[in-house]
């Protein structure tokens, strides 16, 4: 496929963006990607295509949109199918809803941040005791869930840096599955620098008088 014929409207900070190339990449699919302006500016391509909600991530497949990630990766999945696929045939696949959590972190302080840091805390030991002693969450195969889940650890520096905590140290288990994911190229090639995305905090910290 040419990559003009899938074309993704993205953030470089999104973690919703990020889901959506780690499944393009496990997929070994080409594609364009169009870096999106959210603070100066957006592009007339992503008002057009996501005119409810203008917000990334937004997949053009030959001129036809497909907005939200979990259903991006949805369509990627069924699109162009593997032998391991990122879909588990059974119920627990559902998303894995994490960032709301760690917002609490960064968009706080005093007495509100602490509960906001327990609450994430206990968000995390869930999903380890939902993993249990399996490498993934789908079992012995990268999958939907992780695809949903790493792509969120790339903001956990900022969250660790403003509530004062370790990930590694709470949720063990959790942090040897971030190693895990981090060895898959389609993961290690996507994610960006923890520090940019704590500049970036910094920046929305002060848009929201935080700072």
């Amino acid at each position: 496929m040419s990559k003009d014929e899938l074309r993704l409207l993205d953030f470089w900070a999104s973690p919703f963006c990020m889901r959506v190339k780690i499944a393009l990449s496990e997929k070994g699919v080409a594609y364009a990607s169009q870096e999106e302006d959210l603070f100066g500016g957006k592009s007339d391509v992503l008002l057009k295509s996501n005119p409810i909600y203008e917000k990334v991530p937004v997949l053009l497949d030959n001129g036809k949109p497909i907005v939200e990630s979990n259903n991006i990766v949805y369509y990627i999945d069924d699109k162009y199918p593997s032998p391991n696929p990122l879909l588990p045939s059974c119920a627990y696949g559902r998303p894995v809803h994490i960032f709301e959590g760690g917002m609490g972190i960064w968009k706080s302080k005093g007495e509100e941040l602490e509960i906001a840091k327990k609450d994430f805390i206990e968000i995390l030991k869930k999903l380890e005791g939902a993993m249990g002693d399996k490498d993934y969450f789908g079992g012995d195969n990268f999958g939907y869930v992780d695809v949903i889940a790493i792509a969120m650890t790339s903001w956990f520096h900022a969250y660790e840096v403003f509530g004062d905590f370790k990930v590694e140290q709470e949720c063990p288990k959790f942090g040897c599955w971030m190693k895990r994911c981090l060895k898959r190229e389609s993961v290690s090639s996507v994610l960006p620098d923890p520090e940019k995305i704590y500049q970036c905090v910094i920046m929305l910290r002060k848009m929201h008088g935080i700072e």
